[in-house]
Formats: C-alpha cells, structure tokens, sequence
C-alpha cells in the first residue's frame, strides 16, 4: 500500500507562503534542489492543487524545448511529462497535460483507491489548499517539511484551521547549510 506524503517548504511560523502567494522567501539553492531530487525519486504519482498544477503545467512542458535548460530541469520536465499527475480540483472540468488525472469528487474515495495501488508514494507538492483537505478528511500518512529560517507573520497555512490537534511522530531530519530543517513526520498512532 502506498503512503500520501505532503512535501511542503514551510516558514518557522508554519506558512507555506507568503500573504501575497510568494514563495521568494524559500532559500532555494543546489542543496535544496539535491534534496527535492532525493523527494522525487520516491515518488509514484505528484499531487497538486488546481493553483500549483496550473503553475506547473505552465512552465514545465516549455522547459523540454528550451536548449539553455540545466540538466536538473531537463531531467525534471521528462519526469513531469512521463509521470502520472493527479490533480485535485472542484473548480476545473479538464486536465490537458499529459498524463494527468483530475479528482473532482470523492476525493477521499479516490484517494484511497490510489494508496492501495502498488508502486511509489503519493506525494503532493506543495498545494496548500489540496492539502489542508487531504488532512481533514485523515488521508495524510507523512508530512515531509522543509522548515526555513523565515518568520512570514502572515500567509496561506496549511496547518491553521479548526484547532484540531494531530499529533506526530518525527521519523527523521537533517539541517542543511542554508539554516533549512528538512523533518520527515508520520502520524502518531
């Protein structure tokens, strides 16, 4: 059975971007970028919102007919291309990328059913939105956080809501130079 994981860089007072949308305030760096290598590599199928996937699917298809392209997002936009992406939306009828499967409704139902297919996680990037209702309807298996040295004040959280308490268990973290705390958690049974 597959995990959801939730792959989220997160400012000290847990928001996962800024007041305005901005995500500037992430120290990304070749560090970073060799550590969310090491996330992909355990993946199975991303998960996005319709913000993200939107982002996404905007720019990473252009990036396999530009020349000047680094070799890490070459190799990023073939992966994106070939993988199985699916998107959480009410809001949108189609998904035009390829390879990609919108859940529109029953989405803990269809969920469910992805976990139970046999392959890598289900790891949904970033997403605010789609992950806070993953986390309320208890599909969450793993939160894996990059905590940076930032304090926002302000912004789109994944974590603030109804004051229910979820208790989790650290599996594993490492510090990186640039100050980030990267922290593997389950939840606690």
């Amino acid at each position: 059975m597959r995990k959801l994981v939730l792959f989220m860089h997160v400012s000290l007072d847990g928001y996962a971007s800024d007041s305005n949308g901005g995500l500037d305030w992430i120290p990304y760096n070749e560090e970073l970028e060799k550590y969310a290598e090491e996330v992909v590599a355990e993946v199975g199928s991303p998960v996005y919102g319709r913000t993200t996937y939107r982002m996404m699917e905007s720019y990473w298809p252009s990036v396999l007919d530009n020349p000047d392209a680094s070799r890490h997002d070459m190799e990023h936009a073939k992966w994106l291309q070939d993988v199985k992406k699916i998107v959480i939306s009410d809001s949108m009828d189609i998904v035009e990328w390829n390879n990609t499967v919108l859940i529109k409704d029953n989405i803990a139902d269809e969920i469910k059913a992805l976990k139970e297919q046999q392959g890598k996680n289900l790891v949904i990037f970033g997403s605010p939105g789609a992950a806070k209702t993953l986390l309320e309807l208890g599909l969450i298996d793993e939160f894996l956080l990059t905590i940076c040295p930032v304090i926002l004040g302000s912004g789109k959280s994944v974590f603030h809501g109804d004051g229910e308490k979820i208790k989790l268990k650290l599996l594993s973290s490492r510090t990186l130079k640039s100050g980030i705390i990267a922290a593997r958690y389950e939840l606690e049974k």
